[in-house]
């Protein structure tokens, strides 16, 4: 998937909307073709050397004409849908108790809240959701999805014709849903169903928590300052119709703020209140199955690191300290600081 910047001084292109579509319905076109090739470098660590790749994203066969000159790509890779749900339930004054954008305490972290337009409720929220927290709410999250990955209507983004923009007139003349009972392709009935999959999808239990080598990774985790942003838990809010999520002590590994995290991972896409070079912590629960789920997923927003090591030695910004740790560290105690992400 390639998006392109629609938030924060930033518009939709005019020709091609928010999202690149590489594919299409039968009898349309798709709107480009998209390239991704890398350019590497070394980084040295105690004992060996590790490759690092970026990503260079490149559009041919431009199906409506060329981008606007000022437009700005940015790839993604699809984020994981663990626990969403309980990342909901987190009270908001305790997501935003742990902001320190001006670094009061001198650690050198200075994480901040991206408060979004909820366009559910018609009122600013905190964001909680994608790469760049940059969405209040599950149901809004899956909303957006139908729209601009499907470009489907929903009661929130009532477009039938998704993110084709009024120069792909085929595109929005073509036959849609909306016309029938529903009044939307997809009805708050079917919204409200998916969201309620998507915000039960559960987090899978950790693995070997009492293992040595998991311990002395755990060990060196808070030895490095990773909890600084990667905050362990939380408890839910009581909410006596959802038992399922409801008071819940939870351990999701993030603190849900936006950091700045450097040169290397800097994208020319703001949203909301998150500059270029600012990111939502990731959740780390359920991180060490990833790749058993899918053999080839990558990590960070756009998958360019292969390895949990390539994805800690990306982190620069608020978290150059973090790394500059790690690649400190001895082989044993790296395997074991591996060992304890993959745990979780």
């Amino acid at each position: 998937m390639v998006e392109i910047a629609d938030y924060l001084a930033t518009l939709p292109d005019p020709t091609y909307g928010r999202q690149i579509q590489d594919f299409a319905a039968p009898g349309h076109a798709a709107e480009a073709r998209v390239s991704v090739s890398y350019t590497t470098a070394e980084v040295a660590l105690t004992d060996t050397t590790v490759t690092l790749r970026a990503p260079t994203v490149t559009l041919s066969d431009l199906a409506y004409g060329p981008l606007d000159e000022d437009v700005t790509l940015s790839p993604r890779v699809a984020p994981p849908l663990l626990g969403l749900g309980l990342i909901e339930a987190i009270p908001a004054a305790d997501i935003i108790a742990l902001e320190d954008a001006d670094d009061a305490d001198g650690d050198g972290i200075s994480g901040r809240a991206n408060i979004v337009w909820s366009r559910e409720y018609e009122q600013p929220m905190l964001g909680r959701f994608g790469y760049k927290a940059g969405q209040p709410t599950v149901r809004q999250q899956v909303s957006m999805a139908f729209h601009t990955d499907l470009g489907l209507s929903t009661p929130i983004f009532a477009d039938g014709w998704g993110d084709c923009s009024a120069v792909q007139a085929d595109c929005r003349t073509a036959p849609h849903g909306d016309g029938d009972a529903r009044g939307f392709e997809v009805d708050a009935a079917a919204r409200d169903l998916t969201t309620l999959y998507s915000a039960n999808l559960g987090v899978p239990a950790r693995r070997d928590l009492a293992a040595p080598q998991v311990l002395r990774g755990k060990e060196i985790f808070h030895q490095a300052g990773c909890p600084a942003c990667h905050h362990p838990k939380f408890v839910t809010s009581r909410l006596p119709d959802q038992a399922e999520r409801s008071f819940q002590l939870i351990w999701p590994y993030s603190d849900f703020l936006l950091h700045d995290m450097g040169d290397g991972l800097a994208d020319p896409m703001p949203e909301g209140r998150a500059t270029g070079r600012e990111w939502r912590t990731a959740p780390l629960w359920g991180v060490g199955l990833a790749q058993r789920v899918s053999r080839d997923a990558g990590f960070l927003h756009d998958g360019r690191a292969r390895t949990l090591l390539e994805a800690i030695l990306w982190h620069g910004g608020e978290a150059h300290a973090a790394q500059s740790h790690v690649r400190a560290l001895t082989a044993d105690d790296r395997n074991a600081l591996i060992s304890f992400l993959e745990s979780l």
